[in-house]
């Protein structure tokens, strides 16, 4: 249900203001009511089991998996007709990490990074697209394993839960074959057409085959988005030890795939909420608790807080670069005072 149709009075505006604030408190209604069935030993239990040698793996495992998902971007961003150096891509990578963890709604950090490279670019709508397009080839990885998953294990999810992706997975399938059958036809037919916004489909549907599926570019997308998952896995799996669980590591990837995926919920604050009610439902049907699964999901979000961390330095010291840049440049385009013929042949 959307802020739409709860009020349909509203302006836009008010109503996408209307619609954050709900997937907030969505969000912290998970959390809270997760502490009132579980207690908030369970949190607190997460928060003190950060150590100095989590942090260091949480920054190291977070350097690789930052470098995998800005080559992706590097990947599809280059392929759409775009310049984007690697370098500039990982710090705008880190930045929109810290700000996805910082601001409320776990997107804006990448929203951000769209406009920003767009507007460098000259090409807003690209430069969108490319990001979206990036984060497109890493959800389609992890939905791709974590349907595998539940194929494997289905115990790890109620019943209920389970007849309902199995229901939205058959549905999806017909659909998304039968938009890519048409979506090219429909393009060829509107790319000349005098409707803006058909036009506009049109190039979508263009850059979608060029930037992620292409031969040239879908091998690429997929390895990299599997590196950068096993990456989250990774860190995730540091995060069960250090919150004291022994389980195998067969056991627990599953669980830890399932939690990605409720991830990508627009329900959360910050990226808390479904990942932690999912990791203790998940925990506590495989046997291991359900206090035991928050814990693990607490400590997973605190280290993916601490490996964004460099994204805060390239925001200060970006706009600190940036600022001396314009400064530069103002001080060289400003006119210069007339100056006698003598000085200027130096007699």
């Amino acid at each position: 249900m959307t802020a739409a149709v709860l009020a349909p009075g509203l302006s836009p505006a008010a109503k996408r203001l209307l619609w954050s604030w709900l997937r907030l408190l969505a969000g912290a209604a998970i959390l809270g009511f997760l502490c009132w069935q579980l207690g908030t030993g369970a949190l607190l239990d997460g928060v003190r089991a950060v150590n100095l040698p989590a942090v260091a793996a949480a920054l190291g495992i977070g350097l690789l998996t930052t470098v995998f998902s800005a080559a992706r971007w590097v990947l599809i961003a280059r392929r759409l007709g775009l310049r984007l150096p690697l370098g500039e891509a990982v710090a705008a990578y880190y930045r929109a990490l810290f700000l996805n963890v910082a601001l409320p709604g776990g997107v804006l950090g990448d929203v951000h990074r769209a406009v920003r490279h767009g507007k460098d670019e000259g090409d807003l709508g690209r430069g969108v697209r490319a990001v979206v397009l990036e984060r497109a080839g890493g959800q389609v990885v992890l939905i791709a394993a974590g349907i595998a998953v539940l194929a494997v294990q289905p115990t790890l999810v109620p019943a209920q839960a389970r007849e309902v992706i199995t229901t939205i997975g058959v549905a999806l399938v017909p659909v998304v074959l039968a938009l890519l059958a048409v979506a090219p036809v429909v393009a060829r037919r509107w790319a000349d057409s005098p409707s803006k916004w058909r036009r506009g489909v049109a190039v979508t549907v263009a850059d979608v085959r060029t930037g992620l599926l292409s031969a040239r570019t879908w091998p690429g997308v997929l390895a990299l988005s599997a590196a950068a998952l096993a990456g989250h896995l990774a860190l995730f799996l540091v995060a069960a030890r250090v919150a004291g669980t022994d389980a195998p590591i067969f056991e627990l990837l599953p669980i830890f795939l399932l939690a990605l995926l409720a991830m990508g919920l627009p329900v959360n604050v910050g990226g808390w909420g479904p990942r932690e009610g999912v990791t203790a439902l998940s925990f506590g049907a495989a046997g291991l608790g359900a206090a035991q699964g928050l814990t693990v999901a607490v400590v997973y979000g605190l280290l993916s807080a601490v490996a964004s961390l460099p994204g805060a330095g390239v925001l200060v010291f970006g706009r600190r670069s940036s600022e001396r840049r314009e400064a530069v440049t103002e001080r060289h385009d400003e006119p210069v005072e007339h100056v006698p013929a003598l000085c200027r042949s130096g007699q």
